[in-house]
């Protein structure tokens, strides 16, 4: 059951992370936030694969960098199923929103995630 949850709370954490120091990136409050959580991990995980994969030879020739391309795209979807909810100024918001989710993404999982999910099953 944590395994499922896991990857919503942190999609939820980041983004409402990155809406606080942007003013480009814009959540209307915890609510949302919790909602852009959601379909953001919805997202990611039946869309994002299969966009990675169309796009995996590009992806190849950028040495990957076109994942957060793809990751951009992905917020950007999340931002317009929200609405007025959640806002981000544009693609040059995106693409940084998606670095800066990618990294605070990698810190928590392997950081408190995985030793916290290591530690209960003891």
């Amino acid at each position: 059951m944590v395994g499922c949850l896991t990857p919503f709370l942190i999609n939820t954490l980041t983004l409402m992370a990155v809406a606080g120091v942007f003013n480009g990136f814009y959540l209307e409050g915890f609510g949302a936030a919790l909602m852009a959580g959601i379909i953001l991990t919805v997202v990611n995980f039946f869309i994002r694969p299969l966009l990675v994969l169309l796009t995996l030879p590009f992806t190849v020739v950028t040495f990957g960098l076109f994942i957060f391309v793809i990751n951009a795209l992905m917020l950007m979807l999340t931002a317009a199923l929200m609405g007025s909810a959640f806002e981000i100024s544009g693609f040059g918001m995106a693409l940084l929103a998606s670095i800066i989710i990618a990294l605070l993404n990698m810190v928590l999982s392997n950081f408190i995630a995985d030793p916290l999910s290591k530690g209960s099953r003891r």
